[in-house]
């Protein structure tokens, strides 16, 4: 390590944001970022720990200590070449991945881990400022064909592994616009949708094709794509919302939160939403049930409307405020968090479970009944869940917002046809079936067809998304070709 001791002169020092109160009032990115020099001695903190944990904690085996000692030496352009080799959207994880690298670095046994977040974020947009990242056309073509369905994080990173071996790419999807769940699904004010675009005009060079408004399965049969291309591969997300079965989640104001989201994100991007199929939360007293990362979108989201009061529960224990790091480190670790959004204004409960709703007389929600709940282990180690007597409340909400996550894939349409015509196994959980290591890493039971990313573990990180799209695009190479020399 080019500065050693670093650790020990340097105190930890990350992004900051804007006040809360100038950045509700518009969807641009608010985080303010540290200045180069501030970077480097940031870098200068990774010390010579000997096991660099931050590869196992980060899902793409990002080579932190190298491109953090690049960063300090000041030799940037070579830094955003390593940090290529392991993940092709960096702009995209240094903006919303939660980082788990941090967690697992060996500062964060006294709370001061590395900004590598923040690192990695500088160096790839500086890149970009500096013209450094260019096209990386192949210098031959192997006459194959490759279909890529779902353009998220997977598919993108799959497909772009895939042009750069030769191959020929096509990537459909069935919004209007290219990016998945990072192009309507996370909110602007999270991630500048540029990001997306410069990349496809990148992808576009290297050869990739896209193809939008194409529900495969619906709107093109997927035995066309079987038929007209070598090999498929599956990259979509698992959009089947979990749903809460309870009286009146009939009544007009109850939602689920990507509904919510993606409404508002294509009004933000310019694409006309018309007023009687937008979700407004402007002058209403918003609930949110669920307390994940589209949970506080949701929150940020609201406030950003004019929302009159935002409430969140979650039906989970407050986890504590400190892990143990003894017990937890260098694994991700269940403690308090609380988001850019929930800064922002809102009341959070937890061990709240919902009852049902309560109709107002015309068919709206006007408010939830909620019960306090508790967790405790039952004969066989395993937690269970009890209602706390006498402690049912009534909350007002005029919009209800779902967002407990998402159960696996939608199966009605492209999986459907692919089970009936291919037999396609479907795992438990009801994602794709199929492995990630050995010959037949992401291979499905379907001759030719390859999964990756949600489509096949089910509702992940980004960042998982990333590794799983480059680690199929590998396979398909290995399968079409008999050898491949792209990397895990």
């Amino acid at each position: 390590m080019g500065k050693p001791t670093g650790f020990m002169e340097y105190d930890r020092r990350d992004r900051h944001y804007e006040p809360a109160a100038d950045r509700i009032v518009h969807y641009r990115e608010f985080v303010i970022p540290l200045k180069p020099d501030q970077v480097r001695e940031q870098g200068a903190r990774c010390m010579d720990c000997g096991i660099p944990f931050c590869h196992q904690g980060c899902p793409v085996n990002n080579l932190i200590p190298d491109w953090n000692d690049l960063v300090y030496r000041d030799d940037w352009e070579q830094a955003i070449k390593v940090l290529h080799s392991t993940n092709n959207f960096p702009e995209f994880t240094g903006r919303i991945c939660p980082a788990p690298c941090e967690t697992s670095c060996t500062l964060n046994i006294d709370d001061t881990p590395v900004t590598i977040k923040t690192i990695e974020c500088a160096i790839v947009d500086r890149a970009w400022e500096e013209g450094w990242i260019k096209p990386q056309v192949a210098h031959r073509r192997t006459g194959k064909t490759v279909a890529v369905v779902g353009s998220g994080p997977a598919g993108l990173a799959c497909a772009q592994q895939l042009a750069r071996a030769g191959h020929n790419v096509d990537v459909f999807e069935k919004a209007d616009r290219i990016g998945g769940l990072l192009r309507y699904g996370i909110p602007d004010f999270k991630m500048d949708k540029g990001h997306i675009d410069r990349r496809i005009a990148q992808m576009r060079t290297e050869g990739v094709r896209f193809h939008t408004l194409s529900h495969i399965g619906v709107d093109v049969p997927v035995s066309r794509l079987q038929d007209d291309y070598d090999a498929l591969v599956l990259a979509g997300g698992a959009e089947k919302p979990r749903d809460l079965p309870v009286p009146g989640r009939e009544l007009n104001g109850v939602h689920f939160a990507m509904d919510f989201l993606t409404r508002n994100s294509k009004r933000v991007q310019g694409v006309f939403v018309p007023d009687d199929d937008f979700i407004s939360a402007q002058g209403k007293h918003v609930l949110v049930i669920g307390g994940g990362d589209t949970g506080s979108d949701c929150i940020g989201t609201s406030n950003r409307h004019g929302a009159a009061h935002v409430t969140q529960v979650e039906i989970l224990d407050k986890p504590p405020q400190k892990e143990d790091k003894g017990l937890t480190w260098p694994d991700w670790p269940n403690r308090m968090r609380t988001s850019s959004s929930q800064e922002e204004g809102c009341d959070r409960m937890w061990n709240i479970a919902t009852k049902g709703f309560i109709d107002d007389g015309h068919g709206n929600v006007k408010a939830a009944r909620l019960v306090t709940v508790k967790w405790e282990k039952d004969a066989e180690g395993r937690f269970q869940m009890s209602e706390v007597p006498g402690t049912e409340q009534e909350i007002r909400c005029d919009l209800v917002l779902l967002a407990m996550g998402f159960v696996h894939p939608v199966q009605e349409g492209m999986l459907a046809e692919l089970k009936e015509k291919a037999n396609l196994e479907l795992d438990a959980r009801g994602n794709v079936k199929g492995s990630t290591e050995g010959e037949q890493a992401y291979h499905t039971s379907a001759e030719g067809v390859f999964a990756a990313g949600d489509m096949r573990r089910g509702q992940s990180l980004v960042v998982w998304a990333i590794r799983e799209g480059r680690q199929c695009a590998r396979a398909v190479d290995q399968w079409l070709m008999g050898r491949t020399d792209l990397p895990r």
